[in-house]
């Protein structure tokens, strides 16, 4: 589904970001990105999602390689991917409800297409009695979890999330994480970048480590 050939990235500052990875994840395979702040994790999914383009390589995403996408396409190929950030990006001045609906909205679904699936997303992360309330009003996890009903929405082929659980307590990130491992058993390819290697180490999933852009490590899933 994800396969980096030799990829590199360098930013226009002269950071390389990533320098010459190889790697690949097949279809409804879930694994973790490791490595310390700036190691390049976030550039990774970046270049899954098509929010930068690699210096040199190649990225190819379910046989697509996305080096020659135009940009005209990028937003078509981006309703395939959820993403999840660390710091939410919800729209404060919208519900809960339609930070959820709004990749639908752009999408051009019907209205009521846009609530049954979007009630549906709520209600797998738990937020179905939230629908109407404002994003200020809830806990740092109901946001993240509103962050992934958005992402998930869509039902994407493949879910990417950047230090998910960052802000979050040891519990609620257990749950969060046991939520991504609920989308992966249906299907979804997911991969996340984590630091927190004293939860994701019991997991059982397969860990990618970077160090200065550079795969170090990839051990398989435990069974």
């Amino acid at each position: 589904m994800i396969r980096f050939q030799n990829v590199s990235k360098r930013y226009p500052t002269g950071q390389e970001a990533l320098s010459n990875v190889t790697l690949g994840l097949a279809p409804g395979e879930m694994a973790f990105l490791t490595g310390h702040s700036g190691a390049g994790k976030s550039t990774l999914l970046k270049l899954t999602a098509l929010i930068e383009r690699p210096t040199r390589g190649q990225v190819l995403v379910d046989g697509q390689n996305l080096r020659k996408l135009p940009r005209r396409r990028i937003p078509h190929y981006r309703r395939r991917i959820g993403i999840i950030f660390q710091d939410h990006h919800l729209l404060h001045d919208r519900s809960v409800f339609d930070n959820v609906a709004l990749p639908l909205v752009i999408a051009g679904y019907r209205h009521q297409e846009i609530g049954r699936r979007v009630r549906a997303a709520l209600d797998k992360v738990g937020l179905l009695r939230k629908e109407k309330a404002q994003p200020i009003t809830l806990s740092t996890g109901e946001q993240q979890r509103v962050g992934i009903a958005r992402a998930v929405v869509s039902r994407p082929a493949v879910l990417l999330a950047d230090e998910p659980t960052g802000n979050l307590d040891p519990d609620l990130s257990r749950e969060i994480m046991e939520l991504f491992i609920e989308f992966n058993r249906v299907g979804t390819t997911v991969l996340v970048a984590s630091h927190d290697l004293a939860l994701i180490s019991g997991l059982g999933k397969r860990m990618i480590h970077l160090e200065q852009g550079r795969l170090v490590s990839d051990s398989e899933a435990v069974a």
